[in-house]
């Protein structure tokens, strides 16, 4: 099982862009997430293909879990 924390703003074309970062600290609050995404747009960190990013949709943890199923030989 994997964790990866997503920022995630919108552009100046509106459109949304997601910073994703793996294995966050799980001591972070919601007021420093969202003091350091305000940062992020303030400083003009990133930029995307969309523009700059111009406001905050949210901060989120995703987990993902992978079960193979099966493997593929690859005798020949």
């Amino acid at each position: 099982m994997t964790e990866n924390l997503e920022l995630r703003f919108r552009n100046s074309e509106n459109r949304m862009s997601t910073l994703s970062i793996p294995e966050p600290a799980h001591t972070l609050t919601a007021e420093q997430l969202e003091m350091t995404m305000n940062t992020i747009i303030e400083e003009n960190v990133f930029t995307s293909s969309g523009g700059d990013l111009a406001t905050i949709v949210d901060a989120r943890i995703v987990t993902r879990t992978v079960e193979p199923l099966f493997e593929a030989t690859n005798e020949q």
